[in-house]
């Protein structure tokens, strides 16, 4: 689609003018309040356009809004040590990025160099970006035709999941380690590519087993591979704790950074790395970002961080996301077309399907009931295989929570 000279690609195709938010909501062209589930994709996790941060972007750009590549501004140097402080003590250097796709592409270049290996495991139906790399780790290839060749040594495998539906057959933790095992042991795999045990991006919300990530991990030491841990999604707060590493306790070689970061205020990313891991392939790497962590950036996401760790808002987080999943699993598990309620702390899916039994994905029903919700003041976008994904700015309030969840009941209610 292209509306008014811009183009919009077919996932996220133009529907609707925003002209504000503040909180929970966001505003509309017509003047419209509407509850917000979608957070612009686990973006305004501290809500929409935060005062706080806006003030310190304002303080920012009266002191300097550009620092060129080469050299430093204060405040790049006072967030690398806070973000590095919150962190395990092994991630202790920043590859300076402006969003998630850059943060993975360097991270990619990173294994490759340090490892001296080329090839890369990813997972099918995951989204990390959408650079050459990135498209042919997690994007089905027989979808990419057009745009082949691919980057080569990429290796493709399904992601385990507790809920199978669609074209997904069951595919258990045990025998999903012994694939991976059996990949490992050729020790030319440089790095696999994860999410902190949930996949946030298309929409899928695929959760793996208990102890997948953990399970990796051992793995990848085992065999000399990098674990890449990419928490564009699962960062700042939203899965329950406030990095998504944290749920199985591992220390990854890299985590990647964006969104949440600054909660939308700015473009910024992060790839985080072990220094002594980084500093013999600098030169390898060619590290050019000219954006890549403006002082205005770096003035939101320090003050994003500040209150992060001052609110808790992970704890904020686990705590509604219980609150989420238990009223939507009340109003909603016996529903004949809800096949699956699933997710981790405000990370949470509803998965739509035409037959139970046969696990078959309800894409009409989830877009109508995007639909049907923006009419009623509710904000949620479907993610494909007939998913809405649920992701709420995590400083909502349950009454709030509530109000989208009885927006959302009767939306189905009113398709059947």
């Amino acid at each position: 689609m292209i509306k008014n000279h811009i183009v919009y690609n077919t996932f996220s195709d133009w529907r609707f003018t925003i002209t504000g938010g503040e909180g929970p909501y966001i505003y509309d062209d017509k003047k419209r309040r509407i509850i917000d589930f979608t957070s612009g994709w686990n973006l305004a996790n501290l809500g929409w356009n935060n005062p706080e941060i806006i003030e310190v972007i304002k303080t920012q750009a009266d002191k300097n809004l550009y620092a060129p590549m080469w050299t430093n501004d204060p405040i790049q140097w006072e967030y690398a040590k806070a973000l590095t402080d919150v962190l395990p003590k092994e991630l202790d250097a920043v590859c300076r990025t402006t969003g998630g796709a850059e943060s993975n592409e360097v991270a990619l270049k990173i294994a490759r160099a340090a490892t001296g290996r080329k090839k890369i495991i990813g997972f099918q139906d995951t989204f990390h970006g959408q650079t050459f790399a990135e498209v042919t780790l997690g994007t089905r290839h027989e979808w990419l035709t057009a745009l082949a060749p691919l980057l080569p040594d990429i290796i493709q495998m399904q992601c385990p999941s507790v809920f199978a539906y669609g074209d997904r057959g069951e595919y258990p933790l045990d025998v999903f380690l012994n694939d991976l095992e059996e990949l490992l042991k050729k020790r030319d795999v440089a790095a696999i590519v994860a999410e902190a045990g949930i996949v946030t991006g298309w929409g899928k919300t695929l959760v793996a087993p208990k102890g997948f990530l953990a399970a990796i991990r051992k793995l990848t030491k085992q065999y000399g591979t990098m674990l890449i841990l990419d928490e564009v999604g699962t960062g700042f707060s939203r899965c329950g704790k406030l990095f998504g590493l944290e749920l199985d306790n591992v220390v990854p070689d890299i985590v990647t950074f964006a969104k949440g970061i600054s909660n939308g205020a700015a473009a910024i990313g992060a790839c985080v790395v072990n220094s002594r891991v980084v500093e013999p392939v600098i030169p390898s790497i060619r590290l050019v970002s000219t954006f890549g962590w403006t002082p205005v950036a770096c003035a939101a996401a320090k003050k994003v961080l500040e209150i992060h760790l001052r609110d808790k808002v992970w704890e904020q987080a686990a705590e509604k996301g219980i609150f989420l999943m238990n009223i939507l699993k009340e109003q909603l598990s016996d529903h004949p077309k809800v096949g699956n309620i699933r997710g981790i702390g405000m990370e949470i899916a509803v998965t739509f399907l035409k037959d139970k039994n046969a696990k078959t994905p309800d894409e009409d029903f989830a877009k109508q009931l995007v639909a049907r919700s923006f009419e009623k003041g509710l904000h949620i976008v479907h993610g494909g295989d007939g998913n809405i994904q649920i992701m709420p700015p995590l400083t909502t309030s349950q009454e709030v929570l509530k109000q989208g969840v009885d927006m959302l009941v009767e939306s189905i209610q009113s398709l059947i």
